[in-house]
């Protein structure tokens, strides 16, 4: 014990370091814990949670028997599995693709101008798509420019095209940022077996395929299992933003249905529920998704 508080005396400008942040996750990550036991009472907003009455597991029957939850539910995972598809796939051919360019300023160019959409809110993004999917946006005028599509067609109005749109605009906004850590990796490769590669006369695909993909297959795998544990979360923001009168019944995910019956209409215990049954949900799938990833990469285990 002795050895250890000189050792604590020795780093404590750095223990100091850390302290802000261990009592900023007390008080924002661990001490909101204590208000899940909402999801077990009958809550409003004249009880503290200390006087409300228990109820046990009836706030998880009702959301059992709600056909809107279920909705929702099915929403979150079509589009969460097309993000899947395109928001976990582009990241890593981007990425591919800007460390095969020759440096200069192109590369540095096509790095910020794919980074640029992150650092931009949903309200910016929601409101440029809104143009450009509109009957007189631009994604119309090409169309029509083409000769597809003689009527205008406002996209956003239409429930069975939310899907793709809500997955393809993620993708634009995220996939630019998403190669920061595949380009990191790529940056650590040794450049001998570039070499040693040429000089046995494989090409560059090859020496994708052989030695680029196999040595991000870590960042790959780690990011593959983070992306599957968040399927049942989807992007509020976006949501919010996009969601319209007509779309709705394809729009509505869980997070916005959960925001709807919490703070819209009150029903903070409901609402306390369905998130802590889609969290528990989420450890599964991530736990799942880690033991699948563990047999094909030790390495790759959180």
């Amino acid at each position: 014990m002795g050895l250890y508080f000189k050792e604590f005396r020795k780093q404590l400008p750095l223990q100091a370091m850390v302290l802000p942040g261990i009592i900023f996750m007390l008080i924002f990550s661990y001490y909101p814990i204590y208000g899940l036991s909402i999801a077990f009472k009958y809550y409003t907003v004249v009880d503290t949670i200390e006087t409300a009455p228990w109820v046990g597991m009836q706030n998880f029957k009702i959301i059992l028997q709600d056909k809107y939850f279920w909705e929702s539910v099915v929403n979150t995972l079509g589009i969460s599995f097309l993000k899947l598809l395109f928001g976990f796939t582009t990241p890593i051919i981007l990425s591919i693709m800007i460390y095969e360019l020759n440096e200069g300023m192109f590369k540095r160019i096509a790095q910020t101008i794919s980074y640029l959409p992150h650092f931009l809110s949903w309200i910016i993004l929601g409101g440029m798509l809104i143009n450009w999917l509109s009957t007189t946006g631009m994604v119309n005028q090409v169309l029509m420019f083409f000769g597809h599509g003689a009527k205008p067609t406002n996209f956003l109005l239409d429930a069975d095209k939310y899907w793709w749109i809500a997955a393809l605009s993620d993708t634009w906004k995220e996939a630019g940022w998403g190669t920061v850590l595949y380009l990191a990796t790529m940056a650590g490769i040794d450049p001998t077996y570039y070499e040693a590669a040429r000089i046995d006369g494989a090409g560059r695909f090859r020496q994708i395929m052989s030695i680029t993909l196999p040595m991000m297959r870590n960042i790959i795998s780690i990011n593959f299992i983070l992306t599957v544990s968040s399927l049942l979360k989807s992007n509020l923001d976006q949501t919010l933003v996009l969601m319209n009168s007509q779309n709705q019944p394809k729009a509505e995910v869980i997070d916005s249905y959960v925001y709807r019956m919490g703070l819209v209409q009150g029903d903070f215990s409901y609402a306390t529920a369905a998130g802590l049954g889609v969290s528990i949900v989420s450890v599964i799938l991530l736990v799942i998704t880690n033991r699948m990833t563990s047999r094909l990469n030790e390495e790759s285990v959180l």
